[in-house]
């Protein structure tokens, strides 16, 4: 009995945060995987961002991740298309954002897509985006999509979604998850 009720009381604390909504922090990082042939798709739809608000300047926060990008760039097998990171408001319903990089031509850019972000007893993480080739008049010349999703991420868990030869870093943090401490230089030589 005594157990039952200690179970009940961890239940009790672990289990607001493991729902909490609020600001996420998130950071991804697209890549090409080099050494995987690549395959076109249908073009990006004109409508890419399908309904997603932008991402403001506003939200945008610094990079933690470049470590993973510079050890990932440093190899032949990947290159790194975009690394972005940022908050956003997550709740119960999807909440989604659209990315844009590099220079923007009638509404398309080189890599464009949506990210969607759900909050449940895990993380739910949705990714839609293309790689273009734009001609000199701004229309899309050939695409790549990367179509992925992932219903059982953990927060401030650095994921990988593959999807062929394009692949998705992404790490989601809930509003105060705690940090992981850093450590000592000097522990590790030891």
């Amino acid at each position: 009995m005594r157990a039952i009720r200690c179970l009940t009381l961890l239940t009790a604390l672990f289990a607001p945060a493991a729902f909490a909504e609020g600001l996420y922090q998130v950071e991804m990082l697209l890549v090409r995987q080099n050494n995987v042939p690549a395959f076109t798709s249908p073009f990006a739809p004109e409508d890419w961002r399908a309904g997603a608000p932008r991402l403001d300047q506003a939200a945008e926060r610094p990079l933690a991740l470049q470590d993973e990008a510079t050890r990932l760039a440093a190899t032949a097998d990947y290159t790194v298309l975009l690394h972005k990171a940022w908050q956003q408001q997550v709740s119960s319903e999807p909440s989604r954002i659209a990315l844009g990089a590099g220079e923007e031509q009638f509404g398309h850019f080189p890599i464009e897509g949506n990210l969607s972000i759900t909050q449940g007893r895990f993380i739910t993480v949705a990714a839609n985006f293309w790689v273009n080739q734009l001609d000199g008049n701004g229309s899309v010349l050939q695409s790549e999509q990367f179509k992925q999703s992932n219903s059982t991420m953990k927060g401030a868990q650095l994921t990988f979604l593959d999807g062929g030869h394009l692949g998705l870093l992404v790490k989601v943090t809930p509003p105060g998850m705690p940090k992981m401490p850093a450590l000592d230089p000097e522990l590790m030589e030891q």
